[in-house]
């Protein structure tokens, strides 16, 4: 009996340890897939963390370009602004397609009892002859190198002509910058003020080309007495 019961103590110690071996096994291995989950949401974490910082460097980057890309379009629309704010204002040099016009006075003698101003030219046959190129389409207008914008005036002073306060004799070259076949025609059309020119023998002589050259104005655009408001 007391041989069974060593026995049985020793089994016992035996179980019990093995047992024991057991739940640290099970203990350890549970550990280890407790710590493998841990790892996993970890890694993730740190690949995404990896993938936001590049994609913020991208973005920044990108920023950068666009910010680049606006400044030369704000830039690039300033320079076309002021550029035809200054072609409107005729204080630029321009050069395209259009037509010279040439006047002189006639070289008929008068005759008797005829006024002999007939058959030299005005100002009112200058303006008439702007005023069709004008209505043509004309972009730009010179007469004797002074380009023409709002605030020009077309007058006789004598026996010349002012434009911008600058005088200047016969003959008369007038530049216009547009289509130059339409510039062309509206001085040529039957019964326009070529014809009614020719009548009194001023020569006329008409050219076109495909640059011509229209110097820009070079006077003085002083405002005093107006000044901008809102529209009434």
């Amino acid at each position: 009996m007391d041989k069974i019961r060593a026995l049985l103590t020793r089994g016992g110690w035996s179980i019990t340890f093995v047992c024991m071996a057991i739940g640290f096994m099970v203990a350890i291995q549970f550990k280890q897939v407790h710590n493998v989950k841990d790892t996993l949401p970890a890694q993730r974490v740190e690949e995404l963390s990896g993938r936001l910082i590049q994609v913020e460097e991208e973005r920044d980057e990108l920023s950068k370009q666009v910010e680049i890309l606006n400044n030369e379009l704000s830039t690039s629309t300033n320079d076309e602004f002021i550029s035809e704010l200054k072609f409107q204002a005729g204080t630029l040099a321009v050069e395209g397609e259009g037509i010279i016009l040439k006047m002189d006075d006639s070289t008929r003698a008068a005759k008797s009892g005829e006024n002999p101003n007939l058959y030299l030219i005005h100002d009112d046959d200058i303006l008439r002859v702007i005023n069709e190129l004008r209505a043509a389409g004309a972009e730009a207008i010179s007469i004797n190198g002074q380009r023409l914008i709002a605030t020009s005036e077309i007058r006789c002073a004598g026996p010349t002509l002012s434009v911008n306060n600058v005088r200047s004799a016969a003959p008369y070259e007038i530049r216009a910058i547009g289509e130059k076949k339409s510039l062309e025609n509206s001085i040529k059309m039957r019964g326009g003020v070529v014809d009614s020119l020719k009548v009194w023998g001023i020569q006329l002589e008409v050219t076109t080309g495909d640059k011509i050259y229209i110097p820009p104005y070079k006077g003085t655009t002083k405002r005093v007495y107006s000044h901008a408001v809102e529209e009434q």
